[in-house]
């Protein structure tokens, strides 16, 4: 199995004020897709698995991957992603958790 290397993986899940926002969340989530800096990005809702261990809280889940912190950096502060965090994330959402990680 190949190995992820020299990634910086941006986890982020996101939990709607109103579940009805869902649609629109994800519309928002797909603006981010033409941004230079990602290698690869994944939209999704909590799967059906059901564990103890795992946390199906949340509404919606962005996953992307990048080939440095700086390049994750840079996505931070591209204009599509403030458009992203302005128009959609802050006015639909009650609660964002990030989790950031890099290769050890």
């Amino acid at each position: 199995m190949p190995l992820l290397t020299n990634t910086f993986v941006h986890h982020v899940h996101f939990w709607l004020n109103n579940k009805a926002d869902k649609d629109k969340l994800i519309e928002g989530l797909n603006i981010l897709k033409p941004i230079a800096h990602i290698r690869d990005i994944h939209i999704g809702i909590p799967a059906d698995t059901n564990r103890d261990v795992i946390d199906r809280s949340y509404d919606v889940s962005l996953l992307i991957l990048f080939d440095s912190p700086e390049l994750q950096q840079a996505y931070q502060v591209d204009p599509t992603h403030l458009i992203f965090a302005e128009q959609y994330a802050k006015p639909l959402c009650s609660k964002v958790v990030v989790v950031d990680s890099v290769n050890v």
